[in-house]
């Protein structure tokens, strides 16, 4: 058992939401990527082959080659505050944090931590614990479940429960791919950068891939996946030749979920289309699979092949209607836990919410 507080009889209990990214290197520098990549390649959830064969494999050609030239990329989007990832998911964290103070007569305490990397699960588990949070809500920050990831970052949470003498209880978020709350957000998204940017011929609705044996095993992520891209194509009035949905990061010779996004992308250059915008719904923070991979290589892709113009529509980061389904979506599983108190406060933060949303005061 993990040394803990010497429970306090008497003592107020808390409630505690902890929200769950993938994580992210200390520094774009091939030093910070070699224990990161480490760690996540090491995670059976991740790579489903057997030790005996991935691990000559990731210790023999991975590790000693690819963090160079994943520092590379990385440098590439780093912002001064740090790993793009992390200042977005500190940012939603606080603005979370401001709004459940407002609901809440006793709000709950409001953290965050990645599965890979800090501030670790276990630091923060602990950390809540010795708050007195006697109940927490865990939210993996990945709308489409995967055994890779939202399954991953409950192992985690879970191997840390394991070492706990007095475990706090515990309520899960699975995936939260056709809350209207978020499917209204990235509509909203699309909508506010075409007032800007004008239409495209053309909206790719990409998501992060998985091997396609995760399918074939019973991953539901394909279909939620191809869900979320159905839902958003209606609430932007799309037809069926107006948008296509598919998957990017590729890993491996295995075949991945199709169709892929980079070969979509030479393709529609390939017959000359005007313009392309393409979409994340995946992810809810910008991060390198975002800004580099797609803003910078599925560009150069798109362009090389023939296609004249490329957008891509950054993800939701810190948009106020997000934040607010993010709360929703957190009240409605904290329900039994804490109930709702609307105060003034919190009447004044639904108005600031809406009026940055264009309504009218």
């Amino acid at each position: 058992m993990t040394s803990q507080s010497i429970y306090q009889h008497g003592s107020p209990n808390r409630t505690g939401v902890l929200l769950i990214n993938l994580g992210t290197p200390d520094a774009p520098t091939a030093q910070a990527l070699r224990p990161y990549l480490k760690e996540f390649l090491s995670n059976p959830r991740v790579i489903e082959v057997p030790r005996l064969i991935w691990w000559p494999i990731l210790h023999g050609f991975i590790l000693p080659f690819r963090p160079k030239a994943s520092a590379e990329k990385y440098a590439k989007v780093w912002l001064p505050e740090g790993s793009p990832l992390k200042v977005h998911t500190e940012r939603q964290t606080e603005l979370l944090r401001e709004v459940l103070t407002a609901k809440f007569k006793n709000p709950p305490i409001v953290e965050y931590a990645m599965n890979i990397g800090k501030p670790s699960v276990a630091d923060v588990l602990t950390r809540m614990q010795q708050q007195g949070c006697e109940r927490i809500l865990v939210i993996p920050l990945f709308p489409q479940y995967a055994a890779s990831s939202t399954a991953a970052a409950m192992d985690n949470v879970f191997a840390v429960l394991n070492k706990m003498r007095n475990q706090p209880a515990i309520r899960t978020v699975k995936q939260y791919h056709d809350d209207p709350g978020y499917i209204a957000a990235l509509a909203q998204n699309v909508r506010d950068y075409w007032d800007t940017h004008g239409r495209p011929d053309k909206l790719m609705i990409s998501f992060h891939g998985t091997p396609r044996a995760s399918l074939d095993k019973g991953d539901p992520y394909h279909c939620v996946c191809q869900k979320t891209g159905r839902l958003l194509a209606e609430a932007l009035e799309l037809n069926a030749d107006q948008y296509a949905v598919c998957f990017q990061s590729r890993f491996g010779r295995a075949q991945w979920l199709t169709p892929y996004t980079a070969v979509t992308l030479e393709q529609l250059g390939k017959e000359h289309t005007r313009r392309v915008d393409v979409i994340c719904p995946g992810f809810v923070s910008d991060c390198l699979e975002t800004l580099e991979e797609i803003a910078i290589e599925a560009k150069h892709t798109f362009i090389q092949a023939g296609g004249k113009e490329f957008h891509y529509i950054p993800c939701l980061n810190e948009r106020s209607d997000w934040i607010q389904a993010l709360a929703d979506i957190t009240c409605t599983h904290l329900q039994g836990w804490l109930d709702i108190e609307v105060t003034e406060e919190a009447a004044k933060l639904s108005r600031k919410l809406a009026l940055e949303l264009g309504a009218k005061d």
